[in-house]
């Protein structure tokens, strides 16, 4: 047999799946890595009032003692659920969407990745939005002052107190318009900046790919670093929008959630009350915190994962 044969079997066979299935896998790495900021960021999005009058650290100082270590991780394991299959879409789609872009409307240069990730972005949100709202709630509860008992619980109490199957979207709108700038320039920052360093200095950034050594990739510490930069352009353009997603989310969980039922109506209501700094940028030092390793740890996950299951 060509020495070529066993791998370029192994990337005929279930090619579609394994890039799903890494896209899953590096997601739900990514956010595990990052679950107690995660947590933090929300309490401190939505003003709860255990936590209202602390900043980033003090918050992160005060949960273990008020609800322990694993207070850190309430509302992971519906973030576990949500993200494998977000992660799946989100790096799966993109490609397609890439590929799409290029073959049937011909753009080509890095617009296309901004395109591109723009749109796998939309697509894993509107399948796993239900899921974000889930989680949102369950990470907002404090010790001791549940609303919901746990995911199943809290889903036959939204379905059949706030609207049926719309009350799963509350909030959908900021977070798609949030997220076509989020993810877009994600991938776009990430593939410049991977491109760039493997055209201009191939043997400083790059190495040869472990199922095919014709193709460059990354270094490890390069891909870290790149993954970092992309999630925090990315955090910075699209953030306001993630503090109106997240208070429209919580709903009734709020006190003043009858004044931020519409996209508009919570972002006018946020900057009235709060400001800029403290509130539609509130929990930004943290978010710049959590998203350079969450999104570096997506990346050099995914990339990687592409070589073991000889995506490449």
């Amino acid at each position: 047999m060509d020495k070529q044969g066993p791998r370029a079997a192994a990337r005929g066979d279930f090619y579609w799946l394994r890039k799903f299935v890494a896209g899953g896998i590096a997601g739900c790495c990514a956010k595990t890595t990052i679950a107690p900021l995660d947590r933090v960021k929300i309490l401190l999005q939505a003003h709860n009032h255990h936590y209202k009058h602390l900043g980033v650290f003090s918050t992160l100082y005060a949960v273990p003692k008020k609800e322990g270590y694993l207070g850190f991780y309430k509302g992971n394991g519906a973030m576990m659920i949500r993200i494998f299959p977000y992660g799946a879409i989100q790096f799966t789609a993109f490609d397609k969407y890439k590929k799409l872009i290029k073959e049937e409307l011909g753009i080509f240069g890095h617009v296309h990745n901004l395109l591109a990730g723009s749109m796998a972005g939309i697509t894993a949100v509107l399948c796993t939005y239900p899921l974000d709202m889930v989680r949102a709630r369950l990470a907002f509860q404090i010790k001791g002052e549940h609303k919901y008992t746990g995911i199943i619980h809290e889903f036959k109490t939204i379905y059949t107190k706030e609207g049926g199957f719309l009350g799963f979207y509350r909030g959908l709108m900021p977070t798609l318009v949030g997220m076509a700038p989020y993810a877009g320039f994600s991938f776009f920052t990430f593939n410049t900046l991977m491109s760039i360093g493997l055209d201009q200095a191939p043997n400083l950034f790059g190495k040869p790919s472990l199922d095919n050594p014709d193709v460059l990739v990354l270094k490890t510490h390069v891909n870290l670093l790149c993954g970092g930069l992309a999630g925090a352009i990315a955090q910075t353009i699209s953030y306001p929008l993630d503090v109106t997603r997240r208070r429209m989310q919580l709903g009734a969980a709020l006190p003043d959630a009858d004044k931020c039922l519409t996209m508009v109506q919570t972002l006018k209501y946020v900057y009235q009350r709060h400001g800029i700094q403290r509130g539609l940028y509130r929990g930004l030092s943290l978010n710049y915190i959590r998203c350079v390793p969450s999104q570096a740890v997506a990346f050099t996950t995914y990339e990687l994962l592409k070589q073991l299951f000889y995506l490449n």
